[in-house]
């Protein structure tokens, strides 16, 4: 019996869950007879639709909601929860460490493919500032997203229930670095949803809680050009957020942020949410690189000069075949990740079959963004539209890019719900320590010596 080709699928992410299903759908025939094998390595089992971040973050959207079940989707591919640690394409073999392998403490496994897709996505890109792994928060995935929706909530407690005004100042005090996408997304949400919560606290008012965008270039939200980002600007410093352009964090150590103006502001929260690299095991390959650590790709999204590697999203440096100017890249956005995919998983069958390849191709539409509760910036098709409009826009853009119809119908009647309701303003920042309490409890007591009744 000859062995099924091995399709490798690094990641769960846009990319790597979207080639998949398309492969599953495409390759159908080959899996039933067994002549091919999809196996996708990816850390989460689950995908996570990162712009309803900030939603989820807010109480609009419940966390469940913003990601997609892989073994539900991908129900014709193996699904393997763990990491790969390093490539050698020039033998196909990844080396990868599971759950598993990490209890039995065999150390890590290898796997060889036949067609490799690399699709591992970004990491947070941190900058050595003083004090930021100590007491820096990101913004990249579910379990940040509503760890800082708890800990927002949980400083209002600290400051409602303390009577030193400078523990006050600092609960009250959160810093955002970084004015793309997550970062003003996330504080334009956050600060609806704390403006609102206060009002249910007896000695909190919207008004004492201080927000602070921090952005190093002299502008925000570049993506949507330079007239809506003014726009924005506007829109948050309306809403007594203070926006600091052309400013960057010197260091946040003892919970004090320092910044480059020389402006030193304690808080309990620092955002951190300037930019991504690609992730760590593209490092780990023997692959080529371009300067800035992605893989260097053709139009038709194969690995520049080795064959059956594939590569797509923030992992990839795709040539964008329908720009004017030569030499320019695809940006690294779901916008391009979820079009290339599709490209990709034709070529990956293609190549598979010996057919011709298909070039990626796609003019850049526009973008759009949140800026809380019915306001938005939008410019999509040289069209520019704010307030209202821009959020609907923006509602109705990826409502329609949620994967699944299950995710689709769930997240539209908790946006539907939500507008009859009131917002939840209730923090389970327990569940980050889940069994703190039973340990607790099944701490034996503590010995203060034999009193003698009295």
């Amino acid at each position: 019996m000859t062995e099924p080709a091995r399709i490798l699928v690094v990641g769960g992410g846009y990319v790597g869950m979207y080639t998949a299903l398309r492969l599953q759908r495409r390759l159908s025939t080959e899996l039933r007879s067994g002549a091919v094998e999809i196996v996708v390595v990816t850390p989460e089992p689950y995908m996570t639709y990162q712009p309803f971040l900030p939603e989820a973050a807010a109480g609009s959207i419940s966390p469940r909601h913003v990601v997609v079940p892989l073994r539900r989707v991908l129900d014709r591919c193996r699904v393997v929860i763990g990491e790969v640690r390093s490539i050698e394409h020039a033998r196909r073999t990844a080396t990868l460490s599971t759950l598993a392998t990490e209890e039995e403490g065999t150390g890590d496994t290898e796997l060889t493919y036949t067609e490799l897709v690399l699709a591992p996505g970004s990491v947070s890109r941190t900058l050595p500032v003083p004090g930021l792994a100590d007491h820096g928060i990101g913004f990249k995935t579910v379990e940040e997203a509503i760890g800082l929706r708890n800990h927002v909530i949980e400083q209002m407690d600290i400051a409602s229930s303390t009577r030193d005004p400078a523990v006050r100042a600092a609960a009250l005090t959160f810093v955002f670095v970084g004015g793309g996408y997550a970062g003003v997304e996330a504080l334009a949400e956050l600060e609806d949803m704390a403006r609102y919560t206060a009002r249910y606290y007896h000695n909190v008012r919207a008004e004492d809680l201080k927000w602070v965008l921090v952005e190093a270039s002299d502008r925000i939200l570049p993506e949507v050009g330079e007239e809506m980002g003014r726009y924005a600007v506007r829109e948050l410093r309306g809403r007594n957020i203070d926006v600091r352009l052309e400013t960057r964090l010197e260091s946040c150590e003892d919970r004090v942020a320092v910044l480059s103006d020389g402006t030193r502001l304690p808080t309990r929260t620092v955002v951190w949410t300037a930019g991504v690299k690609p992730a760590p095991v593209l490092a780990a390959t023997d692959l080529p690189r371009n300067e800035r650590g992605r893989l260097r790709c053709t139009a038709h999204l194969a690995v520049e000069g080795v064959d059956h590697a594939w590569a797509a999203g923030d992992a990839a440096a795709v040539p964008d075949v329908t720009a004017k100017e030569p030499g320019k890249e695809c940006a690294p956005n779901a916008q391009h990740a979820v079009r290339q995919s599709k490209v990709l998983a034709e070529n990956v069958a293609a190549s598979l079959a010996g057919r011709p390849l298909t070039e990626y191709a796609h003019a850049y539409v526009g973008s759009v963004a949140s800026l809380g509760l019915h306001k938005g910036v939008a410019h999509v098709y040289g069209r520019k539209l704010k307030g209202y409009p821009a959020w609907f826009m923006h509602r109705a853009y990826h409502l329609s890019r949620v994967p699944t119809f299950n995710r689709k119908a769930r997240v539209l009647a908790e946006w539907t719900l939500s507008g009859l309701f009131k917002r939840e303003i209730v923090s389970l920042g327990s569940l980050e320590h889940p069994r703190a309490e039973f340990e607790l409890a099944a701490a034996p007591p503590p010995d203060h010596g034999d009193k003698p009744s009295p």
